[in-house]
């Protein structure tokens, strides 16, 4: 994937060789390497290619709870946001953190842009996919974001008043 930055330390910064191939299709030939594949079709790779190394991507209407009993085989998931007004995939990243206990790598893939990338990383994401019409450099700024949240988050439960 072009465009995609990381937090790694707290820090984040721009990921020249991302060696994930985010696949998009349900069915068609598939191409070497690690991928990124939608939950039908990673459910039917994994019985087809037991234990699978892909990763797998949620769309917005697909239930975090259908993954509990893979988390620990995924190297990685990442939520879609089809639209930079549907924001599902917060609350789907909310919920693999918090109630599911999901610690590995979130990655926010589809129409992600600078001025959401603050908000995706309180709720848990670690990894943005920028949209290809974007500067990634730029976008880079959107996590340095607010200096404050008021509110709990999955990088700070505490609420404001609860932190002095």
């Amino acid at each position: 994937m072009n465009n995609l930055l990381q937090l790694q330390d707290g820090e984040a910064r721009l990921v020249e060789d991302d060696a994930w191939t985010l696949v998009r299709e349900v069915d068609g030939p598939l191409p070497d390497g690690p991928l990124v594949l939608p939950l039908a079709r990673w459910l039917i790779r994994r019985i087809e290619h037991h234990p699978t190394r892909d990763a797998v991507w949620l769309g917005p209407d697909d239930e975090v709870e259908s993954l509990k009993p893979w988390l620990k085989l995924l190297p990685m998931i990442a939520l879609d946001f089809p639209s930079f007004r549907d924001g599902r995939a917060y609350s789907q990243a909310y919920l693999l953190r918090t109630r599911l206990g999901w610690l590995g790598e979130l990655r926010a893939i589809g129409d992600v842009l600078r001025d959401q990338l603050s908000h995706m990383r309180q709720c848990g994401f670690d990894s943005f996919a920028v949209r290809e019409d974007k500067s990634a450099t730029d976008a880079l700024k959107g996590l340095v974001g607010m200096s404050v949240q008021y509110g709990r988050s999955v990088i700070e439960p505490r609420p404001l008043f609860r932190r002095r």
